[in-house]
């Protein structure tokens, strides 16, 4: 749980405190400060931090001190942030995904030489991100990552005994896993990849990187040299001029070409970066205008078809029309979407109905076991009826009873039978399983095959990790829509705005590729339904073909007035890219969802290889890491040889092998018994008390970590390193006696005064 995460971080700060860090230039060097953050302890960059579960084995491993010693255990472990030492990050850019790569070293200089701890490592991978790789140098014992299939994790016989020192996720994005055993005095060496969505506005691409450092994290020292480095490849993938902008680090352009940039920022700081790096780009044009890339697969890619995508992209200008809308908007108020969850939903229905244009018109179904009407018929949103929808929200969408999603569903449909020459949307929130969802989406597909013009397009948002999100994306990807997600409460308000923005935005409709009738039954599209055009976002379609892959394409629509619309799209071979490993992840996506709607084990097996192939985490993959050591061959001499076998064997030994078991990187699909129970949704973050079974007795005394709090604690370290043995022995004894029996006011009142 986050909250669990910064309380264990702060503690583990308060512990850090007495760490001596011996003189400097005939100054006495201590720690930078150590104050919370105005937002929270959570890391903003990858960070690593010493597991510490006893508090006596805290010190500077190369100034031992005499340290006041510290009865009982911490229960949680405390999380004290290492020192870094140094941080690269190299990040490839293509059409709206990224891949970056951050390669860090942090010291152990919170752990006496003679003791080891475990090392938690934190990596913040922005939303629609996979974790993709990871490597540890721990002082020559090497760890690195690879995924497996769930069959043959449960194969492991280990799996279940090294999953205590599995990931898991802090609100939704913060992925966390631990390095068992490491020596105090060890400089840790991390490389982590992970791919994450470039998001669009105003035409722009933009990137944004994790790359904020806390003041603690700096080492301490005038000496030690500090270096930050980033390295940034954009490649547009469609062969135009490329206009940027960085917000935050200053770059240095390396080299510059048709569609590609390349560029570098290095640098030594006095301290480390206090913003994440922003960059955003834009492939120069006003109009629409779009294209198709094709690419034929490598000799290893168990699909030995064609690859394809289509872009289209809105441009700059903002000519064309959005279509009117008639929204209905299906909110969950069952018991467990209760307290902060349903007021942040409220908070983001109230921001959307404002802004709504007075041509369009809305309605409201609250649901639980059964359905709550704000109008029995579609009202016009104007002022006098947003108000009254707004207090209606605040007196009527109270959090209470079971989840009917159906219910709901088919009377927004009968609200919406009579729209004309306007987008009807359907705008779904829960945070709940059901178990006629599949019913659910196969009665959907009956209502939106209808013969009207234009059919009603559903827009799902699920809440926490209890709701069935593969269900919600087919329920999505049936109704024309687009599916978003909040894992944590916090991003609750922001995403559904966002949401309903781009559904708000709609420019062309029903949009066909014609030429795609003249291509075999081999034919598969990502999705297999083309979303709408909206003016905010760019619209890619990917897939797979045999046969004669055509010169141009033509796609048609419908514009906001009801005319037609055509423009035809020119196909080109792609360079320096690999579309398979840019659109492995939506297309995952989608096929999973596929496979739980039909329950198709062969749809599985064909996730499962494209997640192996392109190191993409998919629900039927695990990811482990493998650990390997080796140890260099004693000396033999001449009279020690008996045999080669012998030899052989030796060296076979010297080698070993053992892996930790990370276990799956997907949400599942849902939790149906914590949906009858009404369990709230942020229960299910992850905890680090799981970490507590190896704890088994807590603090004797609380009174220790308060005296850490105070500048006493500092001062009486300070001191013991400048006595001799005997006496420093003596006043250790008798502060850790005083502790315990309480007896430390008159200290409390010192320091303050």
């Amino acid at each position: 749980m986050a909250a669990e995460f910064e309380s264990c971080v702060e503690y583990g700060l308060n512990l850090s405190k007495r760490i001596y860090y011996g003189k400097e230039l005939g100054e006495v060097v201590v720690p930078p400060e150590m104050t919370r953050t105005p937002e929270s302890y959570l890391p903003e960059a990858v960070s690593v931090y010493a597991v510490v579960a006893e508090p006596e084995v805290v010190d500077n491993p190369d100034v031992p001190s005499y340290q006041p010693y510290v009865h009982g255990k911490c229960e949680p472990p405390a999380l004290i942030p290492l020192h870094l030492h140094g941080v690269e990050v190299e990040v490839d850019c293509c059409l709206d995904n990224a891949v970056v790569t951050v390669v860090g070293r942090w010291r152990v200089h919170c752990i006496m030489t003679s003791s080891k701890c475990d090392c938690r490592i934190a990596v913040p991978i922005r939303e629609q991100g996979s974790l993709l790789g990871v490597e540890v140098d721990n002082g020559g014992r090497l760890y690195h990552s690879k995924l497996i299939t769930a069959e043959d994790a449960k194969d492991k016989e280990n799996a279940t005994k090294k999953s205590k020192n599995g990931g898991g996720y802090l609100k939704g994005e913060i992925y966390t896993f631990k390095i068992p055993k490491v020596d105090g005095g060890t400089t840790l060496s991390v490389k982590v990849s992970w791919s994450q969505k470039l998001t669009y506005q105003e035409g722009q691409f933009c990137l944004s990187v994790p790359f904020t450092f806390p003041e603690y994290v700096v080492p301490v020292g005038k000496k030690i040299s500090k270096r930050e480095k980033i390295r940034l490849n954009v490649n547009s993938g469609i062969g135009k001029e490329i206009s940027y902008k960085c917000t935050s680090h200053p770059l240095k352009e390396l080299s510059s070409e048709m569609g590609k940039l390349s560029f570098l920022y290095d640098a030594e700081v006095p301290k480390w970066s206090t913003a994440d790096f922003k960059f955003s780009y834009s492939v120069s044009s006003n109009d629409l205008y779009g294209g198709v890339l094709f690419q034929s697969p490598t000799l290893h890619d168990f699909d030995q078809r064609e690859m394809f995508c289509l872009y289209l992209f809105p441009g700059k200008s903002q000519s064309m029309k959005v279509f009117r809308k008639e929204v209905v908007f299906l909110v969950d108020i069952s018991g467990s979407v209760n307290g902060e969850i349903l007021e942040n939903v409220k908070k983001a229905l109230m921001a959307s109905l404002n802004k709504l244009d007075p041509q369009d018109s809305f309605n409201i179904i609250g649901f639980n076991g059964g359905i709550h009407i704000f109008s029995s018929s579609m009202e016009p949103a104007s002022k006098a009826a947003i108000s009254k929808a707004t207090k209606w929200i605040g007196e009527k969408l109270i959090a209470d009873g079971g989840t009917n999603i159906l219910l709901p569903l088919k009377q927004a449909m009968k609200l919406l039978l009579d729209t004309s020459e306007s987008i009807p949307l359907i705008f779904l929130i829960t945070d709940g399983a059901v178990e006629d969802e599949r019913q659910i989406c196969n009665e959907m597909k009956g209502y939106l095959t209808s013969t009207r013009s234009i059919s009603p397009r559903i827009y799902t948002f699920g809440i926490g990790l209890y709701c069935n999100h593969y269900f919600l994306q087919m329920l999505a990807q049936i109704g024309k829509g687009h599916y978003d997600c909040a894992y944590h409460p916090d991003y609750i308000e922001h995403r559904i705005q966002r949401l309903f923005d781009a559904a708000s935005s709609v420019t062309l409709a029903n949009l066909t590729l014609e030429t795609f009738e003249h291509l075999d039954s081999s034919l598969e599209l990502f999705p297999s339904h083309i979303p709408d055009l909206f003016s905010g976002s760019p619209l890619i379609v990917s897939g797979r073909y045999a046969g004669n892959f055509p010169d141009s394409f033509e796609v048609r629509g419908k514009k906001a007035d009801m005319s037609n619309f055509a423009v035809d799209l020119k196909a080109q071979k792609a360079k320096d890219i690999l579309l398979d490993r840019i659109f492995a992840r939506r297309q995952m996506d989608i096929l999973t969802a596929q496979a739980w709607l039909f329950e198709s084990t062969e749809l599985e097996e064909k996730v499962s290889k494209i997640s192996i192939q392109t190191g993409v985490p998919s629900e039927y993959t695990r990811m482990i890491l493998l650990h390997s050591s080796k140890k260099a061959p004693e000396p033999v001499f001449i009279q020690e040889v008996f045999n080669k076998i012998n030899l052989q064997k030796r060296a076979d030994s010297s080698t070993t092998s053992s892996f930790i078991y990370l276990g799956s990187l997907g949400v599942g699909f849902g939790n149906l018994k914590a949906t009858m129970e009404n369990i709230i949704p942020a229960a299910e973050d992850t905890k680090l008390s799981s970490e507590a079974a190896e704890i088994l007795v807590k603090a004797a005394s609380n009174c220790c970590s308060r005296l850490l709090n105070r500048c006493c604690c500092m001062c009486f370290i300070q001191t013991c390193s400048h006595m001799n043995n005997q006496c420093s022995i003596v006043l250790s004894q008798i502060c850790a006696a005083l502790a315990c029996f309480e007896c430390i006011s008159c200290c409390y009142e010192l320091c303050d005064c």
